[in-house]
């Protein structure tokens, strides 16, 4: 017998895996030095970068540290995450699972209302939002999705017209890299 239930929402691919670090900066250097991984972008985000945010929906104000991979490696970004203050699902998972895969990303939505649409639709479906937040180029939304996919799933929209704009500032690693 099928199950004509349809799926909540289309998984159509994979842009990211993250892991949560304690130390960004060392994580960053072994994964170059043992496995050529890398070269990243590292960029700080904090209550003067991110707005709107939300931390199991409540409004929340916390920073991190971000790297991702300029390169993708395999088709998928490798981000690294290391939280800074205030209650994050970062600090959470850190303090409970110690360092390792954090959340896969899913950059597929195409505008802010079907980011909205399909937000609603997981949250519907029993995947609760466990933290959220805008910046001045995208919306993300973290899903509890461990029951099924047994990690949680990140949502990003990134706005088109700010996708042409610089990015945030920040360095590279390896320096020129």
């Amino acid at each position: 017998m099928t199950d004509a239930r349809l799926p909540v929402i289309h998984f159509t691919g994979l842009e990211q895996v993250c892991m949560a670090v304690h130390d960004l900066q060392s994580t960053m250097e072994s994964l170059w030095h043992t496995f050529g991984i890398g070269p990243w972008n590292v960029y700080t985000m904090n209550a003067d970068s991110l707005r709107d945010t939300m931390y199991y929906g409540k409004p929340a104000r916390f920073g991190f540290k971000v790297a991702r991979t300029k390169n993708k490696v395999g088709g998928v970004e490798i981000e690294l995450i290391e939280p800074l203050e205030g209650n994050t699902i970062y600090h959470d998972f850190l303090r409970d699972h110690g360092e390792g895969i954090h959340h896969f990303g899913w950059h597929t939505v195409e505008s802010m209302e079907a980011f909205g649409e399909t937000s609603r639709a997981l949250e519907k479906d029993g995947f609760p939002c466990m933290m959220s937040g805008r910046t001045l180029r995208s919306a993300f939304a973290y899903f509890d999705t461990t029951k099924v996919l047994r990690t949680v799933l990140e949502l990003v929209w990134w706005d088109p017209a700010a996708i042409a704009s610089p990015p945030p500032q920040g360095r590279t690693f390896p320096n020129g890299g």
